[in-house]
């Protein structure tokens, strides 16, 4: 059986002073005589005192914990925001709490649901259609919450606009000369998969091309390397053209596009193009090094936990992604 934990009366006996003294030793050591501290700290050493931080926040009525549901952590993406979020909190010597929803909605459900039961100061969440009411529901009980990665009227967010994220990305392509791109993006109820869409129509149609005739989509129900080495081999192998460019999603899925290029004896950028999203730490130190759109995903965490914390009067922030050209794409046809 585990030891009970020692506390603070088991200190104050073993120590000789009062439960005050200790509890001035672990709130306001300045006030408390050197030699006493001494005593006290010495008896938390020899208990392995641990102070009850769940306790202490009860009897405070403050939560200094903040729950963050990411749609995938196993994304280095997600990662780097998280640690953005961290860095912010541990200013103000908050805690946080991840978990990843994985895109799906009841496991996201559960997570909010917990959090809520622990009582956590506010929520963090990449969005899923059914957030919103999720998180508006949870606000009744004053849990407030900010989306990340999103942009909303209605919830306080944090985003990225992804509509200039297109944009930029086949707008480079077209100025390269390609007229057959392959967009392998997201499902459509993905904020950002329909923004990246959006942009990159803007961009044909500034042109003065035909979009149906210049871009064709293709759609994945996971963004993995897996599934960008599937989309890309069918659109290589399939009975129309092959494209001349790829324009990815994200960062990990370029890299599985890129096996399936090389896997046919095609060259990048020589036969297919390639630009990513995210610009990932690893993109730029490829044996090819990867185009992508560079989104600031420290400053998102960073920012999304800084409007949680009140400390910024903006209920929506967007910041502007830049595409970092790289050899995967730099070849004129």
């Amino acid at each position: 059986m585990p030891k009970e934990r020692a506390s603070v009366k088991d200190v104050a006996q073993l120590a000789g002073v009062s439960v005050g003294t200790v509890s001035n030793v672990l709130n306001r050591p300045e006030a408390v005589a050197r030699r006493t501290r001494e005593k006290v700290e010495a008896a938390m050493a020899e208990l392995r005192f641990v102070r009850n931080a769940s306790a202490r926040q009860l009897r405070a009525g403050v939560s200094t914990t903040v729950g963050a549901v990411l749609l995938d952590l196993g994304n280095p993406f997600y990662t780097e925001i998280a640690r953005g979020i961290e860095d912010r909190l541990a200013v103000e010597g908050h805690t946080l709490m991840v978990c990843s929803s994985d895109e799906d909605e009841a496991r996201e459900g559960h997570f909010l649901r917990q959090f809520a039961e622990q009582g956590v100061r506010g929520l963090l969440v990449t969005p899923m259609p059914g957030t919103p009411q999720r998180l508006a529901d949870l606000a009744a009980l004053g849990i407030p919450s900010v989306l990340v990665d999103s942009r909303s009227t209605v919830l306080p967010s944090v985003g990225v606009d992804h509509v200039a994220g297109g944009r930029q990305a086949i707008a480079h392509l077209l100025e390269r000369g390609h007229r057959r791109i392959l967009f392998i993006t997201a499902a459509q109820e993905l904020q950002q998969s329909r923004h990246r869409l959006r942009g990159a129509l803007e961009a044909v149609r500034a042109a003065g091309l035909e979009p149906a005739e210049v871009l064709h989509p293709s759609s994945l129900t996971a963004l993995t390397a897996a599934e960008g080495e599937q989309a890309m081999a069918a659109a290589l192998d399939g009975p129309g053209p092959a494209p001349t460019a790829v324009f990815c999603i994200n960062d990990l899925v370029a890299l599985g596009a890129i096996r399936a290029i090389r896997a046919r004896g095609l060259t990048v950028p020589g036969d297919v193009a390639v630009v990513g999203y995210d610009d990932l730490y690893w993109a730029g130190e490829l044996a090819t090094p990867l185009s992508s759109v560079r989104q600031p995903m420290r400053q998102l965490g960073w920012a999304a936990a800084d409007l949680l914390l009140g400390s910024d009067d903006a209920g929506q922030l967007v910041f502007t992604p830049e595409l970092v050209v790289r050899a995967s794409s730099d070849i004129d046809r």
